[in-house]
């Protein structure tokens, strides 16, 4: 799916954008309430809108003829939900997300199923085919579908790995829906999410970090996406939290993902001498105020405030954003995790940064996945154009959620 990014290819999208919320967010308009909104010239407006109207994005009709009152009739204009489809992806290590989006940007379906850790790359594109057509049955027109985005677990880098498993994803499922194919990493496209429909909708600077079986996040910083120099930013999960503490994957010793991931938590309840079978009995549990699993997620929440502070002291985020499994401890950990970032925090910066939890759920990663197809978001312009192509996407790096 080739982009034209120039100067002028920019400012057009941002004009088609622009009249596309007005229509999101308002319903059916006439062209002069358009006008009003939109701010633009009535020829560019009106060159916009033959655009949108030519492509189907956009559709025009008059009132039916009993509810006409004098004169001419006035045209409407409103956003076509069957337009076109796009469908979002997240193959996690062990849960497959999908979700579908319409032109509109509307959420017209969304499914989870989780699988074992052990399901291979191959299984988990089946898996997800499955899902899709069971969306299919409901609400999805899969003869709408325009394009397919897909989030991974781990760096998508220009390597020879990573390659290689982003053309077996791209040539699986383009091959069953036969519709382009963008793969990035989950953790990326779900920072994108939140900025796009999420809790960070309409922020500047924001910081995501996804607490799941790893620890990884992602950056908008001025209203775009940061990749990083090679595509690795976001790796928030090996920021070292105890020095010379429990080994790390990643070759190090102490990193945040070593105290603040769902394995971790686990073991250290457990160690504490609790008995849950899994993460959601932990953070149930912390939520209810029963130790140990408020103490253990108070802990892990110091350590994720005092690295969360560190990296704002640095890049100077407005908005922080606290997503995965381990955020469904709601108080019990975000509120030690405000304390330690507020301690961290600079005097100055310390009423500027604002803490919120992850609006999108499990499927956030798999919506970044169809915001990155629709190309559409300012958060994207500068982008790299090799991301949008088939099978191209650079991305951060770890995190196996």
């Amino acid at each position: 799916m080739q982009q034209h990014d120039g100067p002028l290819s920019r400012l057009r999208r941002g004009h088609e954008e622009l009249v596309l919320d007005l229509l999101r967010r308002h319903g059916p308009l006439s062209r002069a309430e358009l006008g009003a909104r939109c701010g633009l010239s009535r020829t560019t407006l009106y060159d916009i809108v033959g655009a949108l109207v030519g492509n189907g994005a956009v559709v025009a009709s008059v009132p039916d003829a009993e509810r006409r009152r004098r004169g001419r009739p006035v045209e409407r204009l409103a956003l076509n939900p069957g337009a076109g489809q796009a469908i979002g992806i997240d193959l996690a290590r062990r849960a497959v997300h999908v979700a579908a989006v319409n032109v509109a940007h509307e959420v017209v379906g969304s499914a989870s199923r989780p699988h074992g850790p052990d399901l291979d790359l191959a299984g988990r594109i089946a898996l997800a085919e499955r899902m899709v057509g069971e969306l299919a049955g409901d609400s999805l027109r899969l003869a709408a579908l325009s394009a397919i985005g897909v989030g991974v677990v781990g760096p998508v880098t220009p390597s020879a790995d990573g390659a290689a498993d982003r053309e077996r994803i791209a040539e699986l499922l383009g091959k069953r829906f036969g519709v382009p194919v963008l793969v990035d990493n989950n953790t990326r496209l779900a920072a994108l999410a939140e900025s796009v429909w999420g809790t960070a909708t309409g922020a500047q600077d924001v910081l995501y970090l996804r607490l799941s079986h790893g620890v990884g996040g992602g950056l908008v910083v001025d209203g775009a996406l940061h990749r990083g120099a090679h595509g690795l930013s976001g790796e928030f999960g090996h920021i070292t939290a105890v020095p010379g503490g429990p080994p790390c994957e990643c070759g190090g010793t102490g990193c945040l993902e070593t105290v603040a991931s769902v394995g971790a938590v686990l073991a250290a309840h457990r160690a504490a001498g609790g008995a849950a079978a899994d993460i959601a009995d932990v953070t149930a549990a912390a939520r209810a105020g029963e130790q140990p699993a408020a103490s253990v997620l108070a802990e892990a929440g110091r350590h994720v405030g005092a690295a969360l502070a560190a990296v704002c002291n640095a890049v100077g985020p407005g908005v922080v954003v606290i997503g995965g499994e381990l955020a469904a401890a709601g108080e019990a950990l975000t509120e030690p995790v405000r304390q330690a970032l507020t301690a961290g925090l600079m005097p100055v910066s310390r009423p500027l940064v604002d803490l919120r939890p992850a609006a999108l759920g499990e499927v956030g990663a798999a919506l970044g996945g169809i915001a990155l197809v629709l190309h559409r978001s300012p958060l994207l312009s500068r982008y790299p154009s090799h991301a949008s192509q088939e099978g191209q996407g650079d991305g951060p790096g770890h995190d196996d959620a």
